[in-house]
């Protein structure tokens, strides 16, 4: 029987092919010529493949359903058969791609810094800001180049001081200042300043004046003369006794209002009385005959 079997193997490749791998029990569960198998039908994405199979070796199941369908394999333990790589699905494609190709919806982008700015005293005079000016100013900033190099650039800018501005207001020219490696360019800033004034002084709108007069025109009446900021001669009538402290207010002669075009503050004089060192016994006298002591 043994012979005979070996004989039947070796004449037909396939049973050889079952024989070499699992031994005569392998063809045990072969069907004998002439019996009924069972037959199916699948579709696989090259088409439908017919394979026939015998319910009673499950080793001989998936051999013939390798055997007709050339889609699965088996895994190693030959436990479970799984598609092959063309039949990844799009979804499984994308998912497996690296993760550094996709862009995260939630990725941060760098947030480049912008310095404060470069702040510049403008130094003007009063009559400057009262009237309003224009300056050429000459600046020099610092450049960072591609090759890693810091420069020193000049420009000349055109500074316009409206009428009215005031000490301390800010005049800012965008991206004018230094430009260095990671840093946004920074704004260039003049801060208005004045210099001290002979006559005015600026409070609020107001302007005022200091101004000394000898006691004769403290007593019999005064008549000063100012040089206005914006160049006029204001005389300035004064028939009262003027007294230490004295006030005369001129209205809309003061500083220009910005907010109110063509309305001025207030110029406020304060009279201060000089009183000679000494008198002659002839001057005692006269004022007395004149003063009725």
């Amino acid at each position: 029987m043994r012979t005979r079997s070996s004989g039947m193997v070796l004449s037909d490749p396939e049973k050889r092919a079952i024989y070499d791998q699992y031994g005569e029990e392998g063809l045990k569960g072969m069907p004998p010529p002439g019996s009924q198998s069972r037959s199916s039908t699948t579709a696989g994405p090259s088409g439908p493949s017919n394979f026939r199979y015998n319910p009673s070796d499950p080793d001989d199941f998936f051999s013939e359903f390798m055997a007709s369908n050339k889609t699965y394999s088996f895994d190693q333990d030959r436990t479970r058969f799984q598609p092959r790589s063309h039949w990844t699905s799009a979804r499984n494609s994308r998912s497996e791609a690296p993760s550094g190709s996709r862009k995260e919806s939630g990725a941060s982008t760098s947030h480049v810094e912008k310095s404060p700015p470069v702040e510049k005293t403008l130094l003007c005079t009063l009559e400057e800001l009262y009237n309003g000016t224009k300056r050429k100013m000459k600046i020099t900033r610092n450049v960072a180049k591609p090759d890693g190099r810091v420069e020193v650039e000049t420009e000349v800018l055109a500074v316009e001081v409206l009428p009215g501005w005031k000490k301390g207001t800010k005049i800012t020219f965008p991206n004018k200042g230094d430009r260095l490696h990671g840093q946004l360019a920074q704004d260039l800033t003049f801060v208005l300043d004045s210099k001290p004034h002979d006559v005015y002084n600026l409070e609020g709108n107001n302007l005022l004046v200091k101004q000394e007069i000898p006691l004769v025109d403290a007593l019999a009446g005064a008549e000063i003369n100012l040089r206005t900021l914006d160049g006029r001669n204001l005389p300035v009538r004064v028939e009262e006794v003027v007294r230490p402290g004295y006030e005369v207010v001129l209205e809309n002669e003061g500083w220009p209002i910005r907010k109110e075009p063509g309305k001025k503050g207030k110029l406020v004089i304060k009279f201060d009385v000089t009183f000679p060192m000494r008198l002659s016994s002839s001057q005692r006298a006269a004022i007395r005959r004149i003063m009725g002591g």
